[in-house]
């Protein structure tokens, strides 16, 4: 027997046994891990499960009557959408409608309420230093530590350690717990963090008296020199608006910093636990557009666990530097530098001593979805306009159900019309064609429900229609290999090498064919939004797949097969009879002269 010649696998066409093992081991294996995951089907879209829909209206700030403009618009967007894909919802919708409205769409079945808080948390980002805190009463008690589904706004953190690339000291206490599904935090590093307010008298100033330290309190008033004149009746008029602020009040808790300039002091609330607190904060110190990236990180190599990892830029990096030089020399409260997100105190790190180099991380004990929420914020807090929630509705999935339940029984048609042509005009390779189809709708449907938990992919719609649009794909490549092959025994040969044959190029074909499909999916992925990415992804997946079918599973069950009497026999049902095809006999070769001398043969002696 000769050697397979060179260039084609001599293995690769005696054992596809193998390759029909990978793959059958493979589909195993993901459908194994399906079930241990526990997701076992698809998430839905919102058209599909339904979910929430936020209006969000740009605001004018004093000042800036041509703030609302498209470049501005398309920004808030784009941070938007980047805020919502950090907290892993994945086929969230963010998009203008009108020249001031942004419409939010997140799904059901993923945090839509921390999404929508954090969404919704429209205001800058600022850090500014704290002057006075005091408690501020009680707030209600709640069941659980989990996000509440009330307030939109940010809570604060109590105690935690924050460094600049220093590790946490022994013994920082643990963190408050979260509410309104924010993470609470402490301080920038080095030093005993000050204590969160309890039902005790804390050791901050009191509200009662807020420009003298509590009774027994270690923290000093501000040691800046009084002002006078004006600013001594603005002071003033400060402190009387600190004394008063009851922030476990949702009417004054909204309305605290309200309309408040940057470059101005002001009070706001946070709550620490299940305890409200109260601050005097000093101007804007360095703007959360300043910050240059976020993270969250896990501190291997020491006690400090999860940690939000800071980042400045360049001019960021030296007010930074300054103000925590400032605040490194005071006593608590006023070494805390608050960061304030809509108006609210989300996080309030102590400093002990100034921060260089513009990195800095906030420690203390943190999980990890404290530790992203806070990275998160910090990330994308920065907006370009002030925006204010007009409408906040419920999608029901009802019209999305019909739909799905049309588009199902379409794709339905459309696959049966495929079979009963598969079966009409190629008889019994229709079940290897068939065979191939199923293979690729269980790789399809496990690696949806798959990337589901893992990268948050949601079916909706469109995704369901490229779904429909591969199953002619697929069909496509088998036929491509099937005409090959019967192509090869049109001229003559006998099945085993017309299916060896007929492969290269066949393959060929299936290449350049699919690699165009996968083509225009991944560049309609890239330059569209919303659902038709989910149309595209699902196109560009499938055709993936039917790469992976073709090769690993038509192929070697075509080449098994072959080896059947059935098959290989040219059974009339079969797909592959010679004469229902119109071969061509075989060819032979005529009897050769033995000597040059002998006269020319006879044609009907050869």
């Amino acid at each position: 027997m000769a050697a397979p010649k060179k260039g084609r696998s001599g293995s690769a066409q005696s054992r596809p046994g193998r390759a029909l093992a990978f793959i059958m081991i493979a589909i195993v294996a993901l459908t194994g891990g399906m079930f241990a995951s526990g997701h076992i089907t698809p998430r839905l879209g919102i058209d599909l499960a339904g979910g929430t829909s936020i209006t969000l209206t740009a605001v004018n700030e004093p000042g800036q009557p041509n703030a609302i403009n498209k470049t501005n618009m398309d920004t808030a967007v784009e941070i938007m959408n980047r805020r919502v894909n950090g907290l892993g919802v994945s086929e969230a919708e963010v998009q203008t409608q009108g020249d001031r409205n942004i419409i939010v769409n997140i799904p059901r079945g993923t945090n839509s309420e921390e999404a929508r808080q954090q969404v919704g948390t429209t205001a800058k980002l600022y850090f500014r230093p704290v002057l006075q805190s005091a408690a501020s009463g009680a707030a209600p008690a709640t069941p659980s530590p989990a996000p509440a589904t009330g307030s939109p706004s940010p809570s604060p953190s109590g105690s935690k350690a924050a460094t600049g690339k220093n590790k946490a000291t022994p013994g920082t206490p643990a963190p408050s717990a979260t509410t309104q599904g924010r993470p609470l935090t402490g301080a920038l590093k080095a030093g005993s963090p000050t204590p969160s307010p309890t039902g005790s008298a804390p050791a901050k100033p009191s509200a009662g008296s807020p420009s003298k330290p509590a009774a027994g309190s270690t923290s000093k008033p501000s040691t800046t020199p009084a002002p006078s004149g004006s600013a001594a009746a603005t002071a003033a008029k400060l402190e009387a608006q600190f004394a008063a602020l009851d922030c476990t009040k949702p009417a004054q808790r909204a309305a605290a910093g309200k309309g408040v300039k940057p470059g101005e002091p002001t009070v706001a609330c946070g709550q620490d636990g299940k305890v409200w607190s109260k601050f005097l904060l000093g101007p804007v110190a360095v703007d959360g557009t300043e910050v240059s990236k976020a993270q969250a990180t896990f501190d291997t190599q020491g006690a400090s666990g999860w940690q939000v990892e800071m980042s400045f830029t360049s001019s960021g990096s030296t007010k930074f530097a300054a103000v925590t030089s400032q605040l490194a020399q005071k006593q608590s409260p006023q070494n805390e530098f608050a960061i304030v997100l809509d108006d609210a105190v989300v996080s309030h790190p102590y400093v002990q001593r100034a921060i260089t180099g513009g990195n800095a991380y906030i420690s203390g004990s943190f999980t990890q979805e404290e530790a992203q929420s806070l990275s998160n914020m910090l990330s994308y807090g920065a907006l370009p306009l002030t925006f204010k929630e007009s409408s906040v509705t419920t999608v029901t999935a009802a019209l999305g159900g019909e739909q799905l339940q049309a588009g199902l029984i379409a794709g339905a048609i459309g696959l049966a019309l495929v079979v009963i042509y598969l079966v009409a005009y190629y008889r019994g390779l229709s079940v290897i064609a068939v065979a191939s189809l199923l293979v690729s709708a269980a790789l399809t449907y496990v690696i949806m429900s798959l990337l589901g938990p893992t990268i948050h992919f949601a079916l909706n719609l469109p995704a369901v229609c490229g779904a429909i649009v591969a199953i002619g794909i697929t069909a496509d490549s088998f036929i491509v290999y099937f005409e090959r092959v019967r192509d090869e025994l049109r001229e003559g040969r006998s099945l085993r090498p017309a299916v060896e044959r007929a492969w290269p190029r066949a393959r060929r074909t299936i290449l350049v064919s699919d690699f165009v499909s996968f083509l225009a999916a991944a560049v309609l992925f890239i330059v569209t939004v919303g659902k038709v990415q989910g149309f595209a992804f699902t196109l560009g997946l499938t055709t993936l797949l039917d790469v992976v079918v073709v090769f690993l599973f038509t192929k070697p069950l075509l080449t098994l097969l072959a080896r059947t009497k059935f098959y290989g026999g040219g059974h009339p049902w079969s797909g592959l009879d010679p004469k229902r095809l119109g071969a061509k006999p075989p060819l032979r070769r005529t009897r050769r002269p033995s000597h040059p001398a002998a006269g020319p043969v006879d044609p009907k002696e050869a």
